[in-house]
């Protein structure tokens, strides 16, 4: 577990996320398999490296805040362990609470270096989007047009609008040339099959619906989180306060402590929050959840037209749309989160 999921489980202790039911796991048209293979090497190898670092990314701003707030701290223990008077018994090893200090603000600028040469989220967002594009390839081939002729080797540029298609660094297109051939000849006439119809109507409903309840789960991880953060900070703050108008009849070094490490430790939660996006995240996923049940209905109204009339036209298109809906909604994390790169990037 990495150190970011590890700080918000702790947060979100004794809090009970609503689930949906668990969704059935995709299975793909038999004559898509072979395809799916070939691609699922360089997918796994673009999602390895999007954890790497998605998580190194968002552990170090994470522990950035967590450690400023203990940086606070540090400064002020001296005092409120008395340590700082010349007559206390251990006023010499008071310095250490400083060396601790120095100590804590040096992690905190190894890791902003460290992220800021290594491009931590650069290479996230690169590699995650490259991942995602790499996942729903063998969803998008059929659609294709594979006889038609083209100079453009990116499937995803022959489908969708190219202002609004994330590039990749040629990734994507590298591996569309390697497997064309291959889609070429295994689509043939996998339209004029009921079977492959049928399959790949059921395979692309489970699909979204497996993207639906992954949203569904951040929508609701995100609200938790910031429902229980808000409360923390209140507390924070309120009992702050009451420090500050309790110093004004007690006078006590410790109060001191609390009212300047209190409002630091809440300061440090909601900008990790801040930085992670949680209210934006909350809401977007809230909102696709609702938007990939209206693209499931279409597909299978779709279906539905198809075995009346016989047609495919209609329910191509309803898959499209609903692969442009998850395309669109991952260029938006990308726009989301890409403005961030000034503390990490």
């Amino acid at each position: 577990m990495a150190l970011h999921q590890a700080i918000q489980r702790l947060l979100l202790l004794g809090v009970h996320l609503e689930q949906l039911p668990p969704a059935p796991s995709p299975r793909a048209p038999e004559i898509l398999l072979p395809l799916i293979a070939s691609i699922t090497p360089a997918k796994r190898r673009f999602d390895e490296r999007a954890l790497l670092y998605g998580h190194r990314y968002r552990s170090g701003f994470w522990m950035i805040y967590m450690l400023s707030a203990i940086a606070v701290l540090f400064a002020v223990l001296p005092m409120a362990l008395g340590w700082d008077s010349p007559g206390h018994r251990l006023h010499s090893y008071a310095a250490l609470w400083a060396v601790g200090e120095v100590l804590v603000i040096g992690i905190v600028s190894v890791i902003y270096w460290r992220g800021h040469r290594h491009r931590w989220q650069g290479e996230w967002l690169r590699a995650r989007t490259t991942a995602e594009l790499c996942r729903y390839l063998p969803l998008l081939a059929p659609l294709l047009d594979f006889s038609a002729p083209t100079n453009e080797a990116n499937w995803y540029l022959r489908v969708f609008d190219p202002h609004q298609h994330l590039r990749t660094g040629g990734e994507i297109a590298t591996l569309c040339a390697r497997a064309e051939p291959q889609a070429r000849e295994i689509l043939r006439r996998a339209w004029a099959d009921p079977e492959f119809v049928a399959s790949y109507s059921r395979w692309a409903i489970e699909t979204l619906d497996e993207q639906r309840h992954y949203h569904h789960g951040i929508a609701t991880r995100q609200h938790a989180l910031l429902h229980r953060v808000h409360v923390l900070t209140s507390w924070l703050f309120g009992l702050t306060a009451a420090g500050a108008l309790t110093h004004l009849v007690v006078h006590t070094i410790w109060l001191s402590m609390l009212t300047t490490f209190f409002p630091a430790f809440g300061a440090s939660l909601h900008g990790a929050l801040a930085q992670s996006e949680a209210y934006r995240l909350g809401k977007t996923s809230e909102r696709l959840v609702e938007q990939l049940q209206s693209a499931i209905d279409s597909i299978r109204g779709a279906i539905t037209g198809a075995r009346t009339t016989g047609g495919v036209v209609s329910l191509q298109r309803s898959i499209e749309e609903a692969l442009r809906l998850i395309l669109e909604e991952h260029q938006d994390w990308h726009l989301l989160v890409r403005p961030h790169s000034l503390p990490l990037g």
